[in-house]
């Protein structure tokens, strides 16, 4: 198992990983990355069109790509019985028509983007072709940059046939709309198109000016739009039990937050734009949070009145879910439930820059985490983290925040604090800590502690220092009188 792999397990979140239900791949670019930088000395500026004039160099792109871990839904979806069968056949999965996407995806991270998004086409390893969304994260690691990257995959297959089939055969547009896995609506625009042909002929030309000026005109489109049709999918989706239903609580779906998102696709319209997408955030009848991509689209032949408009909204709750959880791991610590050593690295860099005059750190250390480690086992030595944990969430309020950056070394950033309120702070975890003790039996919870206030942003590390120093004097102290074991 590699660093990568050690780091998931670590973490607790293979099980999140495994049991997500869309397909996951865990990839590392790293190779890309000293690529595009050869690339770029060597002179090259639109890398997508260059790409594109010689396969062979798309090819060696993807070559460059290794694969670390995909989960159960990716085998599930491709038909492979294993990760290595997976990986031994992918040339039966990356075919000739793959390449489009693939040049999209570099163009992205080329551009400076911290991930990308495209649709693109695989093949299972029986010889489906699938058509694929794709959504790739890069994991923040400054010292390896792109060795994990994180890419989500469903298969939209159903969707893009159905909409093939409907451009081919009008007969069955029909039944594929009622029977298309993603919501869909058919809505007629030609009231808010006539409200926009008014604004103009009153002279206005800048539409989100007069949005800000008059609030009330978003509420006034939402109410011009006529929903002419939805699918069997969106009652399903939407938790409503018949279209009529669905569409008298249009503002229980709706709520407030989305007016804002609402005003940007008028804004779209406004400029021309008739074909455009959103992430958006709904609400089923039942209360119920959807994270929503939308996809809206003037049908052809109705771009001048706006009589006809397609509205595809796909529900990404999963993966809206899934990106916050791998948001939070990136600056938590799984164990104690505090923020972890990348955040705390990222809150002194951010206190340095906003040259915040006054701050104060607490530096804490366990004292019988080795006693417990021999005792009981790591499973103890957990248990006392947790515990730690918990003291350090209740004894802290925002702006401050704790982080556990070692395995048995916290600090506390105490912003606007002096000397007198961070010894509060510490007092008031031991109070907490004699609590704790008296809830938990075994092993007591104990700590070393030391403390420092900086009153210039850019000594903020020497302060850190003295608190360490402080810290392990009282760290002294306590082994005067505890056996060193402990």
């Amino acid at each position: 198992m590699d660093a990568v792999e050690m780091d998931i397990e670590e973490a607790g979140v293979a099980d999140f990983f495994e049991a997500t239900p869309m397909a996951l791949w865990l990839e590392d670019y790293s190779a890309l990355h000293t690529q595009f930088a050869r690339w770029r000395a060597a002179g090259v500026v639109n890398l997508r069109s260059w790409l594109l004039q010689d396969r062979d160099r798309l090819r060696h792109c993807a070559s460059l790509i290794r694969i670390r871990r995909v989960n159960r839904q990716t085998l599930t979806l491709f038909g492979a019985r294993s990760q290595q069968e997976l990986m031994g056949r992918l040339d039966d999965v990356l075919r000739d028509d793959t390449f489009e996407g693939l040049a999209g995806e570099l163009d992205q991270l080329w551009l400076g983007h911290r991930g990308f998004e495209s649709q693109t086409v695989n093949y299972s390893l029986a010889g489906r072709r699938m058509d694929l969304s794709l959504k790739g994260v890069v994991l923040a690691d400054d010292q390896h940059p792109w060795d994990r990257v994180l890419v989500a995959m469903e298969d939209v297959t159903p969707f893009q046939e159905a909409r093939r089939q409907a451009q081919a055969s009008e007969r069955d547009a029909r039944e594929f709309f009622q029977q298309a896995p993603v919501s869909l609506w058919v809505e007629d625009f030609s009231a808010i198109k006539r409200l926009f042909d008014e604004l103009r002929e009153r002279g206005i030309s800048d539409l989100r000016t007069f949005l800000d000026v008059h609030p009330d005109f978003i509420d006034r489109c939402l109410h011009e739009i006529r929903v002419i049709d939805v699918n069997d999918y969106t009652l399903e989706l939407f938790k409503a039990e018949s279209q009529s239903q669905l569409i008298s609580r249009m503002g229980d779906v709706f709520g407030e937050e989305s007016r804002a998102t609402f005003a940007e696709q008028m804004i779209d319209l406004w400029h021309g734009r008739l074909s455009h997408k959103k992430e958006v955030r709904n609400r089923t009848l039942a209360g119920d949070d959807l994270h929503i991509h939308l996809q809206l689209s003037v049908f052809q032949g109705h771009e001048e009145h706006w009589g006809l408009v397609l509205v595809s909204l796909t529900d990404i709750t999963a993966r809206k879910r899934a990106e916050a959880y791998l948001e939070y791991l990136g600056k938590h610590d799984v164990l104690t439930q505090l923020k972890n050593r990348t955040y705390f690295v990222e809150e002194l860099d951010r206190l340095q820059r906003k040259r915040i005059p006054l701050v104060s750190f607490v530096t804490l250390d366990l004292n019988n985490l080795k006693q417990a480690n021999d005792e009981g086992g790591h499973a103890v030595g957990d248990d006392l983290l947790r515990r730690m944990g918990e003291v350090l969430n209740k004894a802290i309020d925002s702006p401050c925040q704790a982080a556990r950056i070692g395995g048995d070394e916290f600090v506390i950033v105490l912003p606007g604090y002096d000397g007198v309120a961070a010894r509060k702070v510490r007092a008031n975890i031991h109070t907490l800590i004699k609590l704790n003790n008296q809830y938990y039996g075994g092993i007591p919870l104990s700590v070393s502690a030391g403390q420092a206030t900086c009153r210039d942003p850019a000594a903020l590390e020497s302060a850190l220092r003295k608190a360490d120093k402080a810290l392990y004097e009282d760290k002294r102290r306590y082994y005067t009188t505890h056996d060193r074991r402990h």
